[in-house]
This record gives structure tokens, C-alpha cells and sequence, in this order.
């Protein structure tokens, strides 16, 4: 039984990117398609890599985190030396949104006191706050 492949077309329609970011995923040798000429032929591996390098993306892993990654999973006879950095690597990221999340809310709490004072200064004048949203 033949291992189901995928056009480029194919991959940027079920993960809704587009042929030149699979391109460049294939320049940056995260994907490693077969040719057929000029066609590109992507394994069911190529699939499942395009779906992790979009998740590692959407949760702000750099491309070279995804490549040490797949490094490690290429290389090792188990996975767990990749569970293991991914971990850490996981920990880091979640490190670096929680004190952007303190960040932003010591911001949202400045703002917040300067509309107060802002509305209080309008009070004082007489004039409605409310026209100003």
C-alpha cells in the first residue's frame, strides 16, 4: 500500500496558508518534500510537520525551536530527549506570557487612573465624560 502524498495546493488549503509559506518552511529545510520535476511531493511526515511547525508558531516557538525539535526527534531512538526540550522550552514561553500578561496590567491599570482623572477633571468643569466615548 502506496503512503498517501500531497500537492502544495493540497497542504495550503487544509491548513489555510499559503503555497509561499510552505515554500519557505521547505527553504528553512523544516519541510523536505520529494520532486517530481518542478512538482513538489509532500509525505504524510511533511503534513504532520507543516501542523506542528503552525501550532509551535501559533504559540510563539520560533523557527529555530521548531528545527532543534525536529533535530532532537530525527536523531533520537526515543522521543523522550524532545519531550524533555520541549518542555523547557514550553516552561520558557509560558514564563515569558505570564510577565507580558503583569505587563499588561500594570498598563491597563495606568490607563484606567488616567480616564478616572480625566472624567473627575471633566466633573469638576461640569461637563459629561460620556460624550467623549
Amino acid at each position: 500500500m502506496a503512503e498517501q502524498t500531497y500537492s502544495i495546493t493540497e497542504l495550503a488549503q487544509e491548513f489555510d496558508v499559503t503555497t509561499r509559506t510552505i515554500r519557505f518552511y521547505e527553504d528553512q529545510q523544516l519541510l523536505e518534500p520529494l520532486r517530481a520535476g518542478q512538482r513538489r511531493i509532500y509525505s504524510r511526515r511533511d503534513r504532520v510537520r507543516l501542523m506542528l511547525i503552525l501550532r509551535g508558531k501559533r504559540i510563539g516557538l520560533s523557527l529555530q525551536e521548531i528545527r532543534e525539535l525536529f533535530a532532537l526527534y530525527d536523531a533520537a531512538s526515543d522521543d523522550a530527549p524532545q519531550l524533555h526540550e520541549f518542555i523547557r522550552i514550553l516552561q520558557r514561553k509560558e514564563q515569558q506570557l505570564q510577565e507580558q500578561m503583569e505587563d499588561i496590567k500594570v498598563v491597563l491599570s495606568e490607563i484606567s487612573q488616567l480616564r478616572h482623572q480625566c472624567e473627575k477633571t471633566l466633573d469638576k468643569r461640569g461637563v459629561d465624560a460620556r460624550q467623549s466615548t
